[in-house]
């Protein structure tokens, strides 16, 4: 596939002072030594983006995903490296970055459409879906200073959303304004992906990366972990989040495996309660990994504890095959087991309930968790331990049976 986005060794520092004067004294050469700090926003950074492919940025604040962008969109200039970009690009980055507070909606629409390149004629064939998008009424005959916080967004993402990219890049802008407005924005960010157009995406809203990424980048601290399929970086990223990533760690298999368990489950944890086993019985109490919709089952897990913990919290997640979570709880959530366990003590925890998962393919995590001075621990954590299929002879919408009982009257 034709490469459109080609991300070459890029690096980027800034110098940081502790206070002004050192900046003009560096400046004007009056000291010996340094006066600053590097910070190193991005550090040797590569990847390609193809034609058609819709790619996430994903990485805990300060990973570098908004420097990134912003270089690529030549908002900034790399301090080493290159960036090469075959198309015209949209970028949904600071929204209304370019508005003048003086001039009324439309014509900020003339003003922002010229400098991004089009004529008066392009910009007028374009107004009305602009304005359509946007629902701000007769507010564009105001000047945007007038607009309240919401009206202004709309405008701004209205505009960046409707000159037609071959390029869109988006850095958190899908969750402007109320939810009928964004509910607008995520159809036409599917409309772009329904049409072939290349999609640079960063957020933070994980099931969005999930549902719409073909690929993942994952970063952190300014460099590049890795990039893969979406459910294989996101479990990833889980482990970046809590502090407990080991890119040399191997991932731990078992020898024989339970109904649907997956002896290659990733895995991680500090090591002071361990989830020995995993398992899904029906309502008959068989070890399964299919389970009859609307039937009841239960959801097992052995947790041997091999230090004192407070508190422990024990949790099942049921994702979908692309990694999106689905539903899941826990024992705090349940307000079921609030107690401290003890070293050498063993649980096993049952999870009981009924199956109104929509008839496909599911996968099983589970982990063990707490606080410990109020800082979230994660002791063991199983991601994707168990692949199960529900079984259904009548799927509805969505993700789950509502089970509606309906009833209808003659008037």
């Amino acid at each position: 596939m034709d490469t459109v986005i080609e991300v070459k060794n890029l690096s980027k520092t800034y110098r940081l002072y502790e206070k002004n004067s050192d900046r003009v004294r560096e400046a004007l050469h009056l000291t010996r030594h340094p006066r600053h700090k590097d910070h190193h926003a991005l550090s040797d950074v590569s990847f390609c983006v193809s034609k058609g492919e819709t790619v996430g940025l994903i990485g805990t604040n300060g990973s570098g995903k908004s420097t990134i962008l912003k270089i690529i969109t030549g908002v900034l200039t790399p301090t080493s490296g290159e960036v090469k970009v075959n198309g015209r690009i949209s970028a949904l980055l600071e929204l209304g970055a370019g508005f003048n507070n003086e001039y009324t909606g439309l014509e900020n629409i003339y003003l922002n459409g010229t400098m991004t390149g089009f004529s008066e004629k392009e910009i007028d064939e374009r107004l009305q879906d602009i304005l359509d998008f946007a629902d701000i009424g007769d507010f564009v005959y105001q000047p945007v200073k007038t607009y309240s916080s919401g009206m202004f967004v709309r405008l701004a993402f209205a505009l960046a959303i409707n000159i037609d990219p071959e390029i869109l890049i988006v850095d958190e802008a899908l969750s402007v304004g109320d939810v009928f407005f964004q509910a607008k924005c995520y159809r036409k960010f599917e409309e772009f992906k329904a049409q072939g157009k290349t999609i640079l995406f960063v957020s933070h809203d994980m099931s969005s990366i999930a549902k719409y990424c073909d690929r993942v980048i994952l970063l952190d601290k300014g460099k590049k972990l890795g990039e893969g399929r979406p459910k294989q970086m996101l479990d990833v990223y889980k482990q970046v989040l809590v502090g407990q990533y080991d890119a040399d760690e191997s991932i731990n298999t078992g020898s024989e495996a339970a109904p649907g368990e997956n002896t290659e489950a990733l895995e991680y944890g500090s090591g002071k309660a361990e989830i020995e086993e995993v398992y899904v019985c029906d309502k008959k109490g068989i070890r399964t990994n299919a389970l009859i919709k609307g039937d009841e089952c239960s959801i097992h897990m052995i947790v041997k504890i091999k230090e004192d913990v407070p508190a422990p919290i024990f949790a099942f997640t049921f994702k979908d095959v692309k990694g999106t979570d689905i539903t899941g709880t826990n024992t705090m959530f349940e307000k079921s087991y609030l107690s401290d366990a003890k070293a050498g003590e063993k649980k096993e925890i049952i999870f009981k309930q009924k199956v109104d998962l929509q008839g496909g393919e599911y996968l099983l995590s589970f982990g063990v968790t707490g606080y410990e001075n109020e800082e979230f621990t994660v002791y063991h954590r199983l991601y994707d331990a168990m692949h199960v299929s529900v079984i259904s002879d009548k799927n509805t919408v969505g993700f789950y049976d509502m089970n509606s009982k309906i009833e209808i009257k003659d008037l």
